[in-house]
């Protein structure tokens, strides 16, 4: 009784000051993220990231039966807060409500108020059948978007695009975690057709699932399109990869998710196919087979290879706008076969192996130049790993080991641990060698791939007083091989400062200072000699946050840059102001920003509020605003409708590009874009 008491007075207090658990559950992923990570870089896979989230979101985990494993993979807790949790429910039984979370010591309001959204303690198990238990289950929903921008590009001008400035978007989905999933997406991009012919059916892409899960010894069974993450990352990498940010602690390791749906519009880098996961005790053993098309464009130049057809490398990029593009289309098939080994030693400790054999119908050898000799050539490849994680005490230990077919290899070992109760700490050591051969792996790196590095990472996390924390990193990397724009062996070193302060529920301020230095190659004026120089890029952030009621909350944030190279030093310069405000059943949100930067090494990253599920964020350069507005409207339970207009205007601009300088079907006459969206989701 006195424990039903405090949970009956904590739910009462997390309520009244936060709100009903429905309108948590509502939280926008984009506010999430940008809380939490900070994230400042461009060669982060935005769309990725947030459909990890969106997957933890849609799923939450049942906090009563998770693993030590499982709780760190909400990127959220410390090792000793998750065994705080482990360790309270092992005394006090089950959790009877998520805000029994309150009486953990460990855990603040502000973890407790991030946590909500991504966990539950809902059993799984229910004896009624699949078709009864999807049509009854209230985590089943439609989503239909269309947006475009107003002004012509090139592209549309001159008829080389063969479709309209229409992007059209749509999403069903089923799910009830530890159960099933099921859902479809389909997606027509601007410029692209909608045909009947040819092998398209209607729109440009489509994906599809159907996942089965606790079927007896099944632990998963899925058909049609899925991920894998295990171990580290370095075989298979899909889950979420944050790398380095402002949560200096927490996002340095992945975690073992296994077989995961892959319902984003992105249309590489997933598997399309049949996955099964069994278990036999402690034992849980994953196998898969893939066969997917793939974009490319086929060679046929003996000058530079042994092959008499070939392809130069797979496109991602899904867009089968003008004829070249079009004539690329699932012009290689790639099949898969793989799978994982994973071995529960005890509740705090896991082992496991990976592998995976791919064999591609056209063989790939890239364009011979100088840092390129050692990529991936050929039909085939295979690569496979150990892996191993574990919990001892307030330490988190854990690692990878991996080698392909070319016999080059891949490490990942590190820790997190919490030192006090109010310090945390964590280190990771990465090597990937110059031929390592990886095409689904995403582990943590200065790189955007796994391959040519070799680094030391070190992370703290401190809370001096109760209102404030100091987060810092620092990362010394070297790139033992070439790279693009780098012809010599090279290094650097990345550093981050955050302090936050929190004076009430209502503010919370914080100052960030980030440094990189890079080595860049250079042709200094008046040499036919390319130099290597240090390239040294500051960045400078201050932010506050104000709720001022209940309905209206305000931003406002002022960010620079400056970037030095080979004795030129360049700026840039960032300031924006947004309002949100709630009223009946609207809900609006507003920015509007000035942005003057010298160059786009340069650029100000920032995150954009969007429609719910698309996910911005915006690298402005040159001198002009940006501004947007979204607006969102729930009439009742089932439906919920956005609508969102944004616009940038360069001062005085005669042309502009919306992708790549220099990327001529891009180009619009004029100084300004604008772009709108509208989409409306039904749940059913």
């Amino acid at each position: 009784m006195r424990r039903l008491a405090v949970i009956g007075l904590v739910s009462l207090i997390v309520v009244c000051a936060h709100g009903q658990k429905s309108d948590l559950q509502e939280i926008d992923l984009e506010r999430f993220i940008e809380r939490l990570f900070q994230i400042q870089a461009d060669d982060i896979d935005y769309d990725n990231l947030y459909e990890s989230l969106l997957q933890l979101y849609t799923n939450p985990l049942n906090i009563n039966e998770a693993t030590q494993e499982q709780l760190l993979s909400l990127y959220v807790l410390t090792p000793r807060q998750a065994s705080e949790i482990l360790r309270y429910i092992d005394q006090n039984g089950k959790l009877i409500s998520i805000y029994e979370l309150q009486a953990i010591n460990a855990l603040s309001m502000t973890q407790i108020e991030v946590l909500l959204p991504f966990i539950t303690i809902e059993e799984t198990e229910d004896g009624r059948p699949l078709l009864e238990r999807i049509v009854s289950e209230p985590n089943k929903y439609l989503f239909l978007r269309y947006s475009r921008t107003l002004q012509d590009e090139r592209g549309f001008r001159e008829g080389q695009y063969a479709g309209d400035q229409n992007l059209y978007y749509g999403r069903f989905r089923a799910s009830k975690k530890g159960d099933f999933s099921v859902g479809f997406t389909f997606e027509k991009d601007r410029g692209e057709q909608i045909l009947f012919e040819g092998g398209q059916r209607g729109f440009d892409f489509y994906s599809g699932h159907v996942m089965l899960e606790n079927i007896g010894p099944v632990r998963k069974v899925i058909v049609g399109d899925f991920q894998a993450q295990y171990g580290q990352g370095l075989v298979y990498g899909a889950g979420f990869g944050v790398g380095k940010g402002a949560e200096t602690i927490t996002t340095v390791r992945r975690t073992t998710v296994g077989l995961r749906p892959y319902t984003s519009a992105l249309e590489s880098g997933f598997f399309r196919g049949v996955g099964l996961s069994t278990t036999l005790g402690k034992l849980e053993t994953t196998v898969y087979y893939s066969n997917l098309q793939q974009d490319a464009n086929i060679i046929q130049d003996t000058t530079y290879s042994d092959f008499d057809e070939f392809v130069n490398s797979i496109q991602s990029s899904g867009l089968h706008r003008t004829r070249s593009e079009r004539t690329a289309r699932n012009q290689i098939g790639e099949q898969s076969i793989g799978g994982a080994i994973h071995y529960h030693v005890n509740r705090d400790w896991n082992v496991g192996v990976t592998s995976i054999y791919s064999s591609f119908s056209r063989p790939l050898q890239r364009r011979p130049n100088n840092y390129n000799q050692f990529e991936f050539q050929g039909n085939n490849n295979y690569v496979g790993s150990l892996y191993f994680s574990g919990t001892w005490q307030n330490f988190n230990f854990f690692g990878e080991g991996a080698a392909s077919k070319s016999g080059g290899t891949a490490l990942v070992t590190g820790l997190i641990a919490s030192l006090t109760p109010n310090i945390d700490f964590s280190y990771l050591h990465r090597n990937y060698a110059r031929d390592f051969h990886t095409f689904y792996g995403n582990a943590f790196g200065e790189g955007s791939r796994v391959i040519n590095e070799i680094g030391n990472y070190w992370g703290i996390k401190v809370r001096p007083w109760q209102q404030h924390e100091v987060s810092l990193y620092y990362d010394r990397f070297r790139f033992p091989w070439l790279r693009f724009r780098v012809e010599a062996p090279s290094d650097g070193i990345e550093y981050l400062g955050r302090w936050t302060y929190r004076p009430s529920r209502s503010i919370t301020l914080f100052a960030q200072f980030r440094q990189e230095n890079k080595d860049l190659t250079v042709l200094p004026e008046g040499s036919n000699l390319n130099q290597l120089v240090t390239g040294r890029k500051r960045n400078y952030m201050a932010n506050i946050d104000y709720k001022v009621t209940k309905d209206l909350s305000l931003k406002t944030r002022v960010q620079w840059s400056d970037f030095l190279l080979d004795g030129e030093r360049t700026r840039g310069f960032l300031i924006l102001q947004d309002i949100n405000y709630n009223f009946w059943k609207f809900k609006l949100s507003g920015r509007v920003a000035l942005v003057d930067t010298d160059d786009f090494a340069n650029a100000q990253y920032v995150y954009e509020k969007n429609v719910l599920y698309a996910f911005s964020v915006r690298g402005l350069s040159g001198v002009g605003t940006r501004r947007y507005l979204l607006l969102q409207f729930k009439p009742n339970r089932k439906l919920t409708f956005w609508a969102r207009i944004a616009e940038t205007r360069f001062r005085d601009a005669e042309t502009i590009f919306t992708g790549e300088v220099g990327s001529g079907l891009n180009e619009i006459i004029g100084d300004r874009i604008t772009e709108v969206i509208i989409q409306g989701r039904i749940n059913f």
